[in-house]
């Protein structure tokens, strides 16, 4: 068995520490003893982006703003959904994560962190979303463990009413919230209903086709 080696270690903002992990060409990132992403599951990751701008695809310009970087892969299943003319913003509230994409995880990130579609913000996506006016075709959300957050208590900001409503201001007409969780929510489900989104709860395998748990996506679309 290949031992795990441990890469290097990060604050978050608020409390916290984050650990990036590597064994043979397995990552994995941790809080604690909680395992946060790891390379060997990205399915969910992947169908954040697909599920959640499949209602913009066809737009001229989309405008896409994704809260938290991570391993890469909302970011990479993004880049291909998006036409040439789109944008995307990468809100990382750590920046040594940014640092891990470039340094030790640039095997994985490959040639995505110099598309020129792609704009990084070391910065909490939730300043972002209450900054912005109509402004996003889709804001992809994998921040934390989902509505039920456990790496800060900040987080918990972006899925109360007062932040499921900000994220629909920032929105354009039609465009889609999509928020990825390793479990489900009945009143996340609710609070989205309420702040006025058309809503769809999706259950994905965190190995695609092959199974593994079960994670959820929503997809909030602003009707109006």
């Amino acid at each position: 068995m290949i031992p795990w080696l441990h890469l290097d270690t990060a604050r978050v903002p608020g409390g916290g520490e984050l650990r990036l992990m590597r064994r043979g060409a397995e990552f994995s990132i941790k809080l604690g003893s909680n395992e946060l992403m790891n390379s060997r599951l990205s399915a969910t990751e992947q169908a954040l982006a697909t599920i959640g701008c499949e209602k913009i695809r066809t737009r001229a310009r989309p405008k896409i703003l994704i809260g938290g970087l991570g391993m890469g892969f909302t970011l990479r299943a993004a880049l291909v959904v998006l036409g040439e003319q789109g944008q995307i913003i990468v809100a990382e509230l750590v920046p040594a994560v940014v640092a891990w994409a470039r340094g030790p995880m640039a095997e994985l990130f490959g040639a995505s962190l110099t598309d020129p579609r792609l704009r990084i913000r070391e910065t909490d996506v939730g300043d972002l979303i209450r900054a912005a006016r109509s402004e996003y075709d889709a804001i992809l959300l994998d921040v934390d463990n989902g509505p039920a957050g456990m790496t800060r208590e900040a987080n918990d900001g972006l899925y109360d009413l007062n932040g499921l409503a900000a994220a629909y201001r920032a929105l354009r007409p039609g465009g889609a919230l999509a928020v990825w969780s390793s479990a489900s929510d009945t009143k996340f489900t609710a609070r989205l209903r309420k702040t006025g989104f058309n809503v769809v709860e999706h259950p994905v395998r965190a190995k695609g086709p092959q199974g593994g748990a079960q994670h959820f996506i929503w997809t909030a679309t602003r009707g109006d």
